[in-house]
């Protein structure tokens, strides 16, 4: 299948905001208005088209990211729909490597909250340009004025309104546009899809005068020939003004900022408008940079179709039908379905059975796809981050760093014969999500999976059940600790062993020290003179990192230390890698003891949001468990919370949280630091870690 339009006219997004801000629901008007949908699904009621997982739909939020295509104004528009929750933040990452813009979402009432402030950094390291639209203006409380504040104050690029609303809360009727200066008003009895234009209001000439003032110094400031003008009192002209904006948003200097009420079918149809006139194009981004594996040189691939083909897989599903699906962008070139492709980064050859365009969870064939576009393969053995390329002409494309997961729980099958199949499913799930990982732990012989979040395994479990018939009995949720060494000290390692012929022999001395936090763990091999072999200080690096991950205190992995081999001895005959790997692991331990080991656990940053009513309630709570608020933001009629508290102390918060503000709570936690527990903390892991 050919293009359905130039690549100019592709335009590849994003909808990014933080939990609740109203992303599914702009995307479901979206979809409507293309004409892509008959009717609007809604989030509350279980029916958003993009939400279409059934945890997603009984929770009424976003889990994983979905791809759909829909056309506006003779342009391809394909939107991935992010999820705002913290514990799926990977999909927000990875979907940023392959998105040209992004719709920042904000709420009228709440503001910009702390995961649009993360989503925001991310779309500045990816470099991505961006729009925001401050949505929800028919709710109580709304404050276009504030948020733009905001946004202004807290992140990176500076906004400049090219709308203002007409009403507030339930007198929210529509839209002062600036660029047009005339008032866009929309028809409660049609759904939003039709609005008429009008003259502005006599109340809001003023105020709408004021900010197209705003504007047009903003834009003008950005382009010096347009600035000349603007200094000699010429008028600017619109086409001048929406060109020189389109590159300013483009070159991330402006961030144009619509608003609406995506819930009240206001404000959509002007928002698709401002995708087509300011984001960028595939022709309108740097091209992609990547190295060639034979080579080790950079090499760039420009964004044509004769140009050698090279995709990134950023996503990849378990399919019960299709088998496994590779979401990917082609960055240049064009691939057939049927046509083999090289994996890059396994050095793998790869055929691509069928090639898939996505709306949700509803696919189409399509024989071909081309440079700028988004598709899922079927047949493709890949993962997340993975480059599919040309063979002839190799390249691999920066792969993304993912955070470590910060809780795990136990979990065992009911039955003997669902063990197998559990643990195909944990190795497909940890394919689909690099943030989940399943480990077996070798003293108890449990199987462990570990995640961001409670959310985040309570997903996976259910998932587990319903799409693979697996039923699990799951353990309460247990905390990543670590352990790590209190001071300087010095130990020696021997393990000899005569045994009837050759006997072992392997000996050390090790010195170790304490790191700062986050260092992990440096090595320094400072023997002279031969008084250990050099083929033997790989195998005392081994042990000593075995018994790092096996742990002194607790079992708890060991962190930011350094250890010093500076002594020793061999025996000609009897000296082995084995016995110096036992001594490194022998030295280590004593010599851990001796420097004194504590126990770090995991502390997160948790960013409460509640009515000010209950901000007394809310703070009592978080000290109770050994929280430390550090700091906190009146916005209207909301208060912001920023507290720093111990994961073990944050188990059950969502239930408790909703029970001390009538369910008008909402929290936001992501991993800050480690840090060492108290006492009775460690007396009490310790205890319960030599019980089991």
């Amino acid at each position: 299948m050919p293009r359905t339009v130039p690549i100019q006219d592709l335009r590849n997004i994003g909808i990014v905001a933080h939990i609740d801000a109203g992303k599914t629901t702009t995307t479901e008007r979206i979809l409507y208005y293309t004409g892509k949908t008959y009717k609007i699904g809604e989030v509350h009621e279980g029916a958003a088209t993009m939400d279409w997982m059934p945890q997603e739909k009984e929770r009424g939020i976003t889990i994983t990211a979905a791809t759909t295509a829909c056309y506006w104004a003779g342009k391809q528009i394909n939107i991935i729909d992010t999820p705002g929750h913290v514990d799926f933040s990977v999909e927000v990452v990875r979907s940023m490597r392959v998105l040209d813009g992004i719709i920042f979402i904000f709420s009228a009432v709440e503001g910009v909250q702390p995961q649009s402030e993360a989503n925001w950094r991310w779309a500045d390291k990816f470099n991505v340009a961006r729009i925001a639209f401050i949505n929800k203006l028919d709710r109580l409380g709304a404050d276009f004025y504030r948020v733009y504040d905001e946004i202004v104050k807290k992140l990176t690029i500076k906004p400049v309104a090219i709308q203002i609303p007409i009403g507030t809360e339930d007198n929210f009727v529509g839209v002062v546009d600036l660029m047009n200066m005339n008032a866009i008003v929309w028809l409660e009895e049609t759904l939003g899809a039709k609005y008429e234009i009008r003259d502005i209001p006599e109340e809001y000439k003023a105020k709408a005068q004021e900010w197209r003032e705003k504007m047009v110094e903003s834009i003008a400031e950005t382009d010096d020939a347009l600035m000349e003008k603007y200094l000699e009192g010429q008028e600017l002209t619109i086409d001048e003004l929406k060109q020189a904006l389109r590159k300013a948003t483009i070159n991330k200097q402006l961030v144009p900022v619509l608003c609406g009420s995506s819930f009240k079918n206001k404000g959509v149809q002007p928002l698709l408008d401002a995708v087509v006139d300011y984001l960028p194009s595939p022709l309108d981004v740097p091209p992609v940079v990547g190295i060639n594996p034979k080579t080790g040189q950079e090499e760039t691939r420009l964004p044509e179709d004769d140009q050698p083909f090279c995709a990134y897989i950023f996503k990849v599903v378990s399919d019960p039908y299709a088998g496994q699906l590779s979401y990917f962008r082609v960055f240049s070139g064009k691939v057939q379905a049927g046509s083999y492709v090289l994996n890059s980064t396994k050095d793998k050859k790869e055929r691509i059975g069928r090639l898939l365009l996505m709306h949700a969870n509803t696919r189409e064939d399509i024989s071909e796809v081309a440079a700028g576009e988004i598709a899922a393969a079927v047949g493709v053995d890949a993962a997340t981050g993975d480059t599919i390329c040309d063979e002839k002409s190799p390249i691999i494309l920066e792969k993304l760093e993912f955070p470590e997961p910060v809780i795990s729980m136990a979990i065992e099958p009911k039955t003997k014969k669902d063990q197998e199949k559990l643990s195909q499913v944990l190795n497909k799930f940890m394919k689909e999500d690099p943030t989940f990982k399943a480990s077996m732990d070798p003293e108890t012989g449990q199987t462990l999976i570990h995640g961001m979040g409670e959310l985040h395994l309570e997903i996976m479990v259910d998932r587990m059940k319903r799409e693979y018939n697996i039923e699990v009995n799951v353990g309460k949720p247990q905390v990543a600790y670590k352990e790590a060494i209190k001071g300087k000290a010095v130990a020696e390692g021997k393990f000899i062993r005569q045994t009837g012929g050759r006997g072992q022999y392997g000996h050390v001395v090790i010195e170790v020290e304490p790191l700062e936090r986050g260092s992990g763990f440096v090595f320094e091999n400072a023997i002279v003179g031969g008084v250990i072999p050099k083929e033997f200080i790989p195998p005392v690096e081994e042990g000593i990192k075995e018994a790092m991950e096996n742990g002194v205190l607790a079992g708890y992995p060991v962190v930011d230390v350094k250890v010093k081999l500076f002594d020793g001895s061999y025996h000609e005959v009897d000296s082995s890698e084995i016995a110096f790997k036992i001594a490194g692991s022998m030295a280590f331990k004593e010599a851990a003891k001796k420097a004194g080991v504590v126990l770090l656990e995991p502390i997160m940053e948790v960013e409460v949001e509640t009515p000010d009513d209950y901000v007394g309630d809310v703070i009592g709570d978080l000290n109770s468990r050994r929280g430390k608020i550090m700091g906190m933001e009146n916005k209207g009629i909301i208060t912001s919370i920023k507290a720093h508290v111990p994961l073990s102390e944050m188990f059950g918060y969502a239930t408790n949280l909703r029970s001390l503000t009538q369910g008008r709570g909402t929290f936001i936690m992501k991993f800050s630091h480690y840090s060492e527990a108290p006492q009775s903390i460690t007396e009490k892991v310790v205890g319960e870690r030599t019980h089991t």
